[in-house]
């Protein structure tokens, strides 16, 4: 009589013994190429986060660095003209261009409608010494100044403010128009006060 164990040992014949398959199913295959490729996708979408943010962050240096370029080349202004006074609100019209304007108000432009530095208009960005900033294309710059009330210097512009009774209010506008927007959007916007 044979031991149990006996049958064990005992070598089976060849076509009895079911070979295990080596490597991977296709299911197997299938659930490792979804893993991975949720991984991949993942650090996609992070490293596009990641560009935007930083776009982002450097158009609002550059906005607010230019923002600054005006505001250094105003401040030492007087709000009007030294030879005219308040006669002339805006350039007086001999003013024709930027070396021109010797006043706050002349950066209110022609007829109230602001000042306008940008490269469609041959005439900027600019920086504080009146000099267009090369290499700037899409960035635009626009000055406003305001006659406000002295006790209301955030309410509405009044052109009719008696002397001694208002301030100015100088505001610039920085807008960006990248190659494929349709319009320039406002990237910051900075505002200040001159009292005469």
């Amino acid at each position: 009589m044979r031991h149990p164990q006996d049958r064990l040992s005992t070598p089976q014949p060849a076509r009895a013994r079911r070979a295990r398959p080596t490597g991977f199913t296709l299911l197997e295959t299938a659930l490792a190429i979804i893993i991975v490729g949720s991984g991949v996708l993942a650090i996609l979408y992070a490293q596009m986060a990641f560009h935007r943010q930083n776009d982002w962050s450097t158009h609002t240096s550059t906005a607010t660095f230019l923002a600054n370029e005006i505001r250094e080349m105003t401040v030492r202004l007087s709000p009007h003209d030294p030879v005219t006074g308040s006669v002339y609100w805006g350039p007086e019209p001999n003013e024709l261009t930027l070396a021109d304007f010797d006043d706050l108000d002349d950066f209110d432009g022609v007829e109230g409608l602001g000042t306008v530095f940008s490269e469609a208009e041959g005439t900027g960005p600019v920086n504080a010494q009146r000099l267009i900033v090369p290499d700037m294309p899409g960035w635009s710059q626009v000055v406003r100044v305001a006659k406000v009330a002295k006790n209301n210097i955030s309410g509405p512009e009044d052109p009719d403010l008696a002397p001694g009774l208002y301030v100015l209010r100088i505001e610039v506008a920085v807008f960006y128009q990248g190659a494929s927007d349709p319009e320039p959007s406002e990237v910051t916007k900075i505002a200040w006060i001159n009292e005469e």
